[in-house]
């Protein structure tokens, strides 16, 4: 009897779609953490070829932080354009205005932080009970400890040493009023996994992962966009670089690398002779050695 085999990609997309598809089983309302970069679109269209030929059953949830790359907002309005899905927004700024949240001061501001209140505000409004995001343990240690379903306490703080067992990929959804889980169903998944999947399946990306002429500013051992909302120092120079972005969050924070890479082959290329891990050009991620770790378990992504 012939034997039929799964090469890795399909493997991983297999699972995947089985994580999402135990979301949809197990929850009432949950949503996808769409930022616009590649880990989440990717998520977004395996959730397309989970549930094909209906639509996506899923809100997509954005929080706006008022520093977003102009092209992420853009795509994302295209693809929720095209996708006809409903799309969920929560806005830092409305958050600073209300006096959720102090906006940071100082050259090295971020609102990457403030996340956190918007995103547990808008959990909380919309009465999400699974968030599904597109984090990978491969990005960094503090993701490395998350499950495919992590728990979430009624303050929206994840507790690392107080997960599920996830035996023979059994995942227990159940939770107490005011709780909530996330969901990652890409985990087991590498940044070399999603550029080569983005590859096969031919999927649409913002141009900023793909090589282009910008205005930028050398911070912090990377080039950071020149924008309306970097203030400058007096010994700081804005040239103009060819370069890509790795990882995108916040203009402010997102630092790029020079290539030459302008096709989706040559990125693969780049990617697969890459030291240096995709988040070690987000300046969030170097304020401390648990930064990352930090925030989530304040409920960051």
């Amino acid at each position: 009897m012939s034997k039929y085999y799964l090469n890795y990609l399909d493997e991983l997309e297999s699972e995947a779609i089985y994580v999402l598809r135990e979301v949809w089983a197990q929850f009432q309302n949950p949503v996808i953490l769409f930022s616009g970069g590649k880990d989440s679109i990717v998520v977004t269209h395996l959730a397309r070829k989970a549930f094909y030929p209906s639509k996506i059953p899923f809100s997509l949830m954005h929080v706006d932080t008022g520093h977003n790359f102009p092209e992420t907002i853009k795509f994302r309005d295209d693809l929720v354009k095209e996708l006809g899905a409903n799309l969920l927004v929560g806005s830092v700024q409305e958050s600073i205005d209300q006096g959720r949240v102090a906006e940071e001061k100082g050259k090295n501001a971020t609102r990457n932080a403030l996340q956190i209140t918007t995103l547990l505000d808008a959990i909380e409004s919309n009465k999400v009970d699974c968030a599904i995001g597109g984090g990978r343990r491969d990005e960094e240690k503090a993701r490395a400890k998350e499950r495919f379903f992590s728990h979430r306490d009624e303050f929206g703080q994840w507790d690392p040493k107080n997960q599920r067992p996830e035996l023979w990929n059994l995942f227990n959804g159940k939770y107490f009023q005011g709780e909530h889980l996330r969901a990652f169903p890409i985990s087991n998944w590498t940044e070399m996994d999603v550029w080569n999947y983005i590859l096969r399946e031919n999927i649409a990306i913002p141009s900023l992962y793909i090589a282009h002429e910008r205005e930028v500013v050398w911070r912090g051992g990377t080039w950071i966009p020149n924008s309306e909302f970097l203030v400058l120092e007096d010994h700081e120079e804005v040239v103009t670089k060819k370069i890509r972005f790795r990882t995108l969050g916040d203009i402010t924070i997102t630092g790029g690398i020079e290539s030459d890479a302008d096709t989706l082959e040559k990125i693969v290329d780049e990617v697969s002779t890459m030291r240096q891990t995709e988040r070690g050009n987000r300046s969030d991620d170097k304020r401390s050695e648990s930064a990352m770790e930090d925030r989530k378990r304040q409920g960051y992504f």
